[in-house]
């Protein structure tokens, strides 16, 4: 906004230079951006602030020039000398939800013509084109008190009546501009006996405007309700200086002055008869008493202001206190829509006692170490274990689309959670439409890329959330754990012997193994983007918690990978899951004193008996020198029935208290393999 220094020097008297003005405002939270010099006075370029509407005049930045140098503030003359009439227009107001103050005043006897040359130049230097003498008083005093009027013909008023009311349906009216506008039914309308005149708060209407045959003006002063100002100006595309008051908010106790400020100046320069105003007021305004304690002020400033001091400098901007002991009440004024609560008043007496005056000091405070909960440090484990075992991090945008899901095969049937996505209401491209509900199509992008490039050692992983739509209020964020391993399998001088399955497992497992998993399984997965022989689903007591395995032949071929054989190792854990099945306690025991006794078994088994099923038969067995069990042979083939496989099974007998003999181990592990074969119709292939 701009305003005219000499102006401003009508209201409060001041000695003081531009610059140290300037300086003073911007300390007080009024932003100087700019000053220019015209015709001997300066004026300057104010960034307001939306929520300090009051500052959008020139009396309310002399409020605060008077507040900031302790200067008295001197009002313009308003007083309408002699005996009025009373006013011969009649004002209802029909919506107060949306007008909560309507005034006026008749002027009679106008002559219109050009308006002064000083009140011209006061408008131009504040960007505002002249007109002619009625609508450049409405003009002057919209920048010199901030609230804006409307100055209608007040012969073209049909039945002298004012009426406020909303558009209703299928309304239009052709404001000043000379542009039909259609209104929204919600549209607050000022109407005369028969039509609207004029768009509330934003422009008036054609037919009702002041032209140069006008004889009488009957002069508007009202409050609107701001959200209303607001919502109609967008919907019309209408702006006006009216319009950037009003929706911002108006002071509806000094409207009136600022009513009589404009027929004061108007029976000045161009009418004759001035009639009594005519005030509709339906909604009181009502002070906001806010309690403030005195303690609390120098507490959030961080100075010692005395109490006198603090409320000087709250009436000084016109906010009214009341002392109450160890607190205080102030009041908010009605041009102070802002000012709701305790932190309002706070802010209010540090501007205006002046932040330079508040001295920077580093907050002095008791600071503890920041520490990790327990889940924060298990994620931190899980990815510093997969770290351990070669795989790189990798982070990518949570987005995919349902042709990423389309190439896994994964099935569009209700029951695949995978399939229930969130759909983006503005994705910034159609490729990332979907929140992504597996990590699996960001890491295989991410593997396509660096494949391109020449790599062939690619491992990589992610620790991320997926989004899966529930049909409850917001979806469920599950955290997971993904990767994908890659070796070309080019002929080298050397054999790694090593299956890139069993790597990836083993990285797994050692994962499992930092942060303590209660017992897993390993089952043969169904998933149909992993091959049948080469994955694995894998279960802690019952429960699936994610998958390894290759990627099946023909996803192989979608995704166009030009290796010779490549073999595509992925994984995918649902970390939320997995905690809850780790060991919370760590136990420490003794470093085994005796030798242990080994005893290898081979079972002969129905193909369909999982191994994982039979190792845990085996810990199932209560034997307390049972040290250790573990698989370490599967064969299929030769000698072996179709419908069968052998399993070699390792044994691990020791005791804490002494050397275990021959005698001890053998009765225990034949009741052992009779157990077994019992349980799963097992026959012992051979014993070692």
């Amino acid at each position: 906004m701009r305003i005219s220094l000499d102006w401003i020097k009508e209201f409060v008297a001041l000695s003081a230079g531009a610059e140290e003005i300037a300086h003073r405002l911007t300390m007080a939270g009024l932003e100087i951006e700019g000053m220019e010099s015209i015709d001997g006075d300066v004026v300057m370029e104010v960034n307001v602030t939306p929520n300090r509407p009051d500052c959008l005049s020139i009396l309310g930045i002399a409020r605060e020039v008077a507040s900031v140098f302790n200067t008295p503030l001197n009002l313009p003359k308003t007083e309408i000398a002699g005996r009025l009439e009373p006013s011969d227009v009649q004002v209802v107001i029909d919506d107060t939800d949306l007008c909560a103050r309507y005034t006026g005043r008749s002027i009679q006897g106008i002559s219109v013509a050009p308006s002064p040359d000083w009140m011209q130049k006061r408008l131009e230097k504040c960007g505002i084109r002249a007109i002619n003498n009625v609508v450049d008083v409405t003009n002057y005093v919209l920048l010199e008190l901030g609230h804006p009027l409307h100055a209608f013909d007040a012969d073209r008023i049909a039945g002298n009546k004012i009426r406020v009311a909303r558009a209703g349906r299928d309304r239009s009216i052709t404001t000043l501009d000379g542009v039909e506008r259609k209104l929204d039914e919600d549209a607050l309308l000022i109407w005369d006996a028969a039509t609207p005149v004029a768009v509330a708060g934003i422009m008036g209407g054609a037919g009702s405007s002041v032209t140069e045959s006008t004889k009488n003006v009957f002069l508007e002063s009202a409050y609107f309700t701001p959200s209303s100002i607001r919502k109609s100006s967008k919907a019309l595309g209408l702006k006006s200086e009216s319009s950037y008051r009003f929706e911002r908010g108006t002071d509806r106790v000094f409207l009136e002055h600022c009513l009589n400020r404009a027929a004061f100046l108007i029976a000045e320069f161009a009418g004759d008869t001035v009639r009594d105003i005519v005030d509709a007021y339906p909604v009181k305004f009502s002070p906001v008493a806010i309690t403030v304690p005195y303690r609390k002020v120098n507490a959030l400033i961080g100075v010692d202001i005395p109490r006198d001091t603090m409320r000087r400098l709250l009436e000084r901007i016109g906010i009214r206190t009341e002392d109450r002991g160890e607190e205080f009440i102030a009041f908010s004024p009605a041009f102070r829509g802002d000012i709701t609560e305790p932190v309002d008043i706070v802010e209010e007496v540090a501007r205006c006692y002046g932040y330079e005056n508040i001295p920077a000091r580093i907050p002095r405070t008791m600071l503890s170490e920041g520490t990790l909960n327990l889940r924060e440090r298990t994620v931190q484990d899980i990815r510093e274990s997969i770290r351990k075992s070669g795989f790189y991090e990798v982070v990518n945008f949570s987005f995919m689309n349902s042709a990423d899901l389309d190439i896994l095969s994964i099935a569009e049937h209700g029951d695949e959670h995978r399939r229930r996505h969130i759909m983006l209401k503005n994705p910034l491209r159609q490729e990332e439409c979907l929140m992504r509900t597996t990590l699996m199509p960001s890491l295989i992008r991410s593997f396509l890329y660096n494949h391109a490039r020449g790599l062939k050692d690619i491992r990589l992983f992610e620790l991320s959330r997926v989004f899966i739509d529930w049909g409850k209020q917001l979806p469920s964020e599950g955290l997971r754990l993904a990767g994908i391993f890659f070796q070309d399998a080019t002929p080298v001088i050397w054999k790694d012997a090593v299956p890139p399955f069993y790597r990836v497992k083993g990285a797994i497992e050692a994962l499992f193994a930092e942060i303590r998993l209660k017992e897993f399984s390993l089952v043969a997965s169904h998933e149909t983007f992993l091959h049948p022989g080469k994955s694995a689903d894998i279960y802690c007591a019952d429960e699936r918690i994610g998958y390894l395995g290759e990627l099946a032949p023909q996803i192989i071929e979608r995704l166009d990978i030009k290796a010779h054989k490549p073999q595509v190792m992925v994984f995918e854990i649902d970390v939320d899951t997995l905690m809850t099945h780790r060991d919370q306690k760590i136990v420490y025991r003794q470093i085994p004193r005796y030798p242990a006794i080994e005893r290898d078994i081979a079972l002969i088994i129905d193909d369909h008996i999982s191994a994982a099923d039979v190792l845990n038969l085996f810990r199932r067995y209560q034997a307390e020198i049972i040290e250790q069990v573990e698989l370490f042979d599967y064969y299929k083939g030769k000698n072996i029935p179709q419908d069968k496989k052998s399993l070699g099974v390792r044994l691990t007998y020791r005791s804490k208290e002494r050397t275990l003999a021959e005698t001890e181990v053998e009765p225990v592990h034949a009741a052992l393999v009779e157990f077994i074969t019992a349980a799963t119709g097992a026959t012992v292939r051979g014993v070692a």
